[in-house]
């Protein structure tokens, strides 16, 4: 409440965005007293209130009396800046857990719900009956909302985060961002130079003598993409990093953020420990023995550029023959379980990933090996 007194029953006007005027009344007001909400009859300045009987109201526009309408300035919600593709869980091992929330109708009902009381984000329809396009502020934003309906019991595939871009002048423009950086000044060149592989501009850079720093760069917000895992490792947790939008701006030119290739599963079946001992020497793995997999699942990363398709389900042949070392101990590298958030900074943009309540996988999006060949042929004799 800014000025005046409301009251339970009282006829008001809602002044809209667009400056439009309407006349409603307000059937319920509600009071915030510490973390409840008490029913009262009236209201005055500087009371917290939440009040019902004008279902489309949004952030940012005023409630005022409806015989002296004095509008406030309205509130803007900055604009999206990432994106990513939300749907329907097609991977083969579809429903076989806890999941119980499958259908496209579902996963609709429950964004359509999120846009209610999330203003950040938009919900776009592509053009696909069983996914959508998901537009929020950062992929940390995003990863909140796929984590929250996990544990829901949703299944649902989400793509890689995106950038979202518009075209000014017939030049491609992408979104950028205002980052503001504490931390320790032992890591001045590390924090620098992470940004400046991300296309990061240093603006400005104070210290204070206390043994910290503060620095101001303007980054673009598809190089803040996974960004904060890496910032925290170097800065060894100390670190505090915070981001504003700072607008449109002409695109920056290529990001490389990721240099190693996939291990695909080439089969269906059930990770073995022999198979995996034969290959852990190239490469890391995300997943346990015993785990299941199937054809065009993203099981490890490649130490090479390349991905490369595996059989992590390759058992060890028996004979009648006792060897040597049949008694040796087989001693594997304990796998990287990936977080939400990391998977979705691993993906490259021929993946996805598979969330359900209890695992969180990467896939390829064409699982068919063949098909990933041919199409990986053909870009080569465009390029």
């Amino acid at each position: 409440m800014h000025n005046g007194t409301l009251k339970k029953g009282q006829n008001v006007a809602w002044v809209k965005h667009d400056g439009s005027v309407h006349n409603v009344r307000i059937t319920e007001l509600l009071e915030t007293k510490a973390l409840d909400r008490v029913p009262t009859e009236s209201a005055g300045p500087g009371d917290i209130v939440a009040v019902a009987g004008i279902p489309e109201i949004t952030i940012g526009e005023t409630i005022a009396d409806a015989e002296d309408v004095r509008p406030l300035p309205t509130i803007t919600v900055d604009e999206p800046a990432i994106s990513m593709t939300i749907g329907t869980n097609t991977s083969p091992l579809v429903g076989k857990v806890k999941g119980h929330k499958l259908t496209a109708r579902m996963v609709k009902d429950r964004l359509d719900r999120e846009l209610i009381g999330n203003v950040s984000i938009r919900v776009l329809d592509i053009g696909r009956p069983d996914a959508w396009e998901v537009q929020g502020r950062g992929e940390l934003a995003l990863a909140v909302l796929i984590e929250n309906m996990r544990r829901e019991g949703f299944e649902l595939t989400a793509g890689k985060p995106q950038v979202v871009t518009r075209i000014v002048d017939g030049k491609k423009h992408e979104p950028y961002e205002e980052m503001t950086i504490d931390a320790p000044e032992e890591h001045l060149g590390a924090i620098t130079q992470l940004l400046a592989a991300r296309k990061g501009r240093l603006e400005s850079m104070s210290n204070h003598g206390t043994g910290w720093i503060r620095m101001t760069f303007i980054v673009p917000s598809r190089g803040l993409i996974g960004f904060r895992g890496e910032f925290m490792t170097i800065t060894r947790g100390t670190g505090i990093a915070n981001a504003i939008s700072h607008g449109y701006d002409e695109w920056a030119g290529p990001i490389t953020t990721r240099i190693s290739g996939s291990i695909v599963a080439d089969r269906t079946g059930v990770v073995t420990s022999f198979a995996m001992m034969a290959l852990q020497e190239r490469m890391s793995f995300f997943v346990d023995p015993t785990d299941e997999v199937y054809g065009g699942m993203v099981v490890g990363e490649n130490s090479r550029a390349d991905d490369m398709d595996v059989n992590i389900t390759k058992e060890k042949k028996l004979n009648n023959i006792r060897s040597s070392t049949a008694e040796e101990l087989e001693k594997l590298t304990p796998p990287r379980h990936l977080t939400l958030e990391e998977a979705l900074e691993f993906a490259r943009e021929d993946e996805c990933v598979e969330v359900t309540p209890e695992k969180v996988r990467i896939r390829k999006v064409e699982l068919d090996a063949t098909v990933r060949a041919r199409a990986a042929s053909r870009a080569k004799k465009g390029a």
